[in-house]
């Protein structure tokens, strides 16, 4: 019983002596060690950042800045391999940081802010395996850690770079769907994301903006693939703002603007000088890309990259569209069996969630192979290559090809070179074509040279003629990308309307 007494004595004055002694708040300092580190990881070259990280835990243990970017390393590696098992075995570090984040101090403007960006990059990273749900509602809890620190501290640069990336994102929901996210309390537009970006980078550069490199990327991809900017994101490639020396993320940021925006032989040129060695952390997709781009310029050798793409990569997504265009490159260099053991591959390997991978396996499964010669039309349209398109065209008429699907899309995808080259009485002319002899179709070439054709005509202010051609596109039933497509004829109809 004695015993008992006193040990309870014990625990009692020790509880009353712990609760008497203020516990320091974890500090939030990105000293230079930390930049460094930071730097490493954003270049890609993660045992170096891992070992700068390190050393500044046994230094400066109180320091929680580096709990926040070692999760860097944790994201780039889930997005960039796609490994499901990665993905589990790394998930229960989150929690281990967050609990660290939320132990600093609440005064600090980082704060808040690093626990919403680890919410952000988990919720991106679970969107690879479907977890929409989670992913959401971390979203959810992201935007609004980040709308009270920009309360708290409205001078703190960092938030408008996350509250410019998720008002943008907010902003690309339909408005039929846009009362769900006002019931959670989310709202934001393209044009308010974009601006409040464009102030973070105008804040300055690396010497008083950590995350200037970060906010610029951010910037170029959502200019490129979300405010239909193209023209922007290729300027921040050409005028070098975003650094290439040493940075494997920068060499697939850079790679990618090109690509989209018709700058094909920069970006084989790019890729083919990316960094590589053991320093560096494994990018497959790299090669894919690669691959790409060749395809599109018709290269000899684009299947060489797509092989060590399928060599190196152990994801799920981007498989069975690889087998496709190994498929798509024999067939244009006249190899039909390889082309035949290609497509049937599609099949079988990888998954069909990306789009990419999902028209890949409907054209494995029609068994319909395309025309070589369309073929070549539309990867040099896609590459940029508009004059070597025109001369395969200018080799041939409808009247050349044998199927109702080969006339219809040899002249829309003539229209389309046509247009996207500058030549727009060419492209008006094969896009009237494509109508007169698909009203009947269910390809979607029909549809999409009605609405090109629209874009046309409202360009030259002849409205009534933009209205006509709207107006087709909308009357065509059972095609291919009808939503989509319809979406945006409606959107015509609307700009265009009450004008004469």
């Amino acid at each position: 019983m004695f015993f008992c007494s006193s040990l309870f004595r014990i625990i009692c004055f020790t509880l009353l002596l712990t609760q008497s002694i203020p516990v320091a708040a974890g500090e939030f300092l990105f000293n230079e060690n930390c930049r460094k580190a930071y730097e490493a990881i954003l270049s890609l070259r993660f045992e170096e950042g891992r070992q700068l990280l390190k050393q500044e835990k046994e230094q400066l243990p109180d320091n929680l800045i580096p709990y926040f970017i070692e999760n860097y390393i944790d994201f780039f590696t889930i997005f960039i391999n796609e490994n499901e098992e990665a993905f589990e075995n790394l998930e229960d570090s989150k929690d281990i940081r967050m609990d660290k984040l939320e132990s600093g101090d609440k005064k600090s403007p980082y704060f808040l802010y690093t626990q919403a960006e680890l919410h952000l990059q988990w919720a991106f990273a679970r969107i690879k395996f479907e977890e929409y749900f989670t992913a959401f509602f971390e979203v959810r809890k992201a935007y609004k850690m980040l709308e009270e620190n920009q309360r708290l501290f409205p001078e703190f640069v960092p938030n408008k770079k996350s509250l410019g990336v998720l008002h943008t994102l907010i902003g690309t929901i339909p408005d039929s769907y846009k009362w769900g996210v006002n019931i959670l309390g989310l709202d934001g537009t393209i044009a308010q994301g974009m601006d409040e970006l464009a102030r973070c980078i105008e804040a300055g550069n690396e010497d008083n903006n950590l995350f200037y490199q970060e906010s610029l990327i951010l910037y170029t991809f959502l200019a490129l693939y979300v405010a239909n900017e193209a023209a922007d994101a290729w300027d921040m490639i050409e005028q070098q703002r975003i650094p290439m020396e040493g940075n494997l993320l920068n060499h697939f940021v850079a790679s990618t603007i090109a690509m989209r925006t018709g700058h094909n032989d920069s970006a084989i040129a790019i890729l083919e000088n990316r960094p590589q060695g053991p320093e560096y952390f494994n990018f497959p997709f790299l090669d894919y890309k690669l691959g790409l781009a060749k395809l599109h310029r018709l290269d000899k050798d684009a299947d060489q990259s797509f092989h060590l793409f399928l060599n190196q990569f152990h994801g799920r997504n981007y498989i069975k569209d690889t087998y496709q265009k190994l498929a798509w490159h024999h067939l244009i260099h006249g190899d039909r069996e390889k082309y035949i053991t290609h497509i049937s591959q599609v099949r079988s390997e990888g998954d069909d969630l990306v789009d990419s991978d999902k028209q890949a396996l409907k054209e494995a499964k029609t068994g319909v192979i395309p025309h070589p010669e369309i073929l070549k039309i539309r990867m040099l349209f896609d590459g940029g290559y508009y004059a070597q398109a025109a001369d395969i065209i200018n080799r041939f008429s409808e009247q050349d090809f044998p199927t109702q699907k080969d006339k219809l899309e040899f002249t829309y995808r003539s229209g389309r070179v046509f247009h996207r080259w500058g030549k727009t009485d060419h492209a008006i002319t094969h896009y009237l074509k494509t109508i007169e002899n698909g009203r009947n179709s269910t390809y979607y070439y029909t549809a999409n040279a009605a609405l090109q054709l629209g874009l046309i005509y409202e360009e030259k202010l002849d409205y009534e003629k933009a209205r006509e051609c709207y107006h087709i596109c909308l009357s065509l039933k059972g095609h291919e990308y009808k939503n989509s497509l319809d979406q945006k004829a409606k959107a015509g109809l609307n700009r265009i309307k009450g004008k004469n």
